[in-house]
């Protein structure tokens, strides 16, 4: 078991989940983010004052997935959000120890679905 933890520009998720839905990966969790990497922000002027922007907004995905789905969900993301610019986004992938499913107290893989 992996979770895979992807942040993307917010206008590329519409794109993301459906290369994600085209893969078989339906469960998933989105939030709204902060960060900044080499695109470093912009400058903006507003009521004539300059002031620097460098925590840009970004879309965090969360992905708990069974081994044998790792690979078309990172295809996915990687399919859905990439326009070859800076700042199309991260993947993370690390070990996933466990994961109970509350309702039916399912653990492991089964708990994943």
């Amino acid at each position: 078991m992996k979770l895979i933890i992807a942040y993307i520009q917010p206008h590329r998720l519409n794109s993301v989940k459906q290369a994600l839905y085209e893969r078989r990966v339906f469960k998933m969790s989105v939030t709204n983010a902060l960060g900044c990497g080499q695109q470093k922000g912009y400058t903006e002027a507003f009521r004539g004052v300059e002031f620097e922007v460098n925590l840009l907004k970004k879309v965090r995905m969360e992905i708990a997935v069974n081994d044998a789905f790792v690979k078309p969900a990172i295809e996915g993301i990687i399919a859905g959000a990439r326009s070859g610019e800076i700042g199309d986004g991260k993947i993370f992938v690390m070990d996933l120890v466990d994961c109970i499913r509350i309702r039916t107290g399912e653990v492991g893989e089964e708990a994943i679905g």
